[in-house]
């Protein structure tokens, strides 16, 4: 079903490392797609991680982010971005001294309330000595 998604319709969901702001999720009516607005406090990140089956972009909108493919990092800045194949172990942390502002997409759904799948492998190497300090 179509529908406007107003700001204070989009339920968050609070981490250790920021903020997921879940803004089209399955419950939603969507299928194919799930939309986040997260954002990474100073110090924070979202550890190694993988999708097996989902695709992902993530679009910095403000801040900057130490971001990973595999074992390769680069410092991302507001309107730069990310594309991330199935399977490929990713991890954005956020060095800065403000918050960092991302909007994330990932297809298709996997379906259940957050249509978000994903396997951590933050505690396995080389993954674990690769966190920035």
């Amino acid at each position: 079903m179509s529908t406007f998604v107003m700001r204070d319709a989009v339920v968050q969901e609070q981490f250790d490392w920021g903020t997921i702001g879940w803004r089209l999720v399955p419950s939603a009516g969507a299928r194919a797609l799930v939309v986040m607005d997260v954002v990474l406090q100073p110090g924070g990140g979202h550890d190694f991680h993988r999708h097996p089956d989902q695709e992902e972009m993530i679009i910095v909108r403000s801040g900057e982010i130490i971001q990973f493919i595999e074992q390769e990092s680069r410092l991302l800045a507001q309107d730069d971005s990310v594309f991330l194949e199935p399977g490929v172990i990713h991890a954005s942390f956020n060095r800065g001294p403000v918050p960092a502002r991302l909007q994330v997409v990932i297809g298709p759904s996997g379906g259940g309330k957050t249509g978000y799948a994903l396997v951590d492998v933050s505690d396995q190497d080389p993954w674990r000595s690769l966190r920035p300090a």
